[in-house]
């Protein structure tokens, strides 16, 4: 059983994936290590162009973190990386998905086994998932 943020981004999104996750986790790290004053404040450049599958992360970083296509406080552009950089007060904070974690959701990212799979990386430690670095 999914617990209640991730039903509530599958219904957001269309269905659980790992990316969607992983956009989630990304979001909320933002909000945590940025601590915006309201929703507006936080600001995102989602890597990852708008391919599936890992365009899905945008939709975990709208979900988790309120930064939105219809604010303007989000955009994506077209490198294809896993990559998110978000904006607050004028601190900057890149979040990457770890390239072996990439090869490895690439890798064995199934429709049967999504919610199986997007449960591991919601419960995964931030440090084995992502890169963080202040910039």
């Amino acid at each position: 059983m999914l617990p209640a943020e991730l039903q509530a981004l599958s219904r957001f999104h269309g269905h659980i994936g790992p990316y969607a996750v992983v956009g989630y986790r990304m979001g909320m790290i933002a909000l945590d290590k940025l601590k915006p004053k309201n929703h507006s404040a936080l600001k995102c450049v989602v890597k990852t162009g708008i391919k599936p599958p890992v365009s899905c992360l945008v939709d975990g970083i709208q979900f988790s973190s309120s930064c939105t296509l219809g604010k303007g406080n989000i955009s994506v552009v077209d490198e294809g990386k896993a990559e998110a950089v978000f904006e607050c007060a004028g601190k900057n904070m890149a979040i990457k998905l770890r390239d072996e974690m990439r090869k490895k959701i690439d890798a064995e990212m199934s429709h049967e086994k999504e919610e199986e799979q997007s449960l591991y990386y919601y419960k995964m430690a931030e440090s084995e998932l992502f890169e963080i670095a202040l910039i």
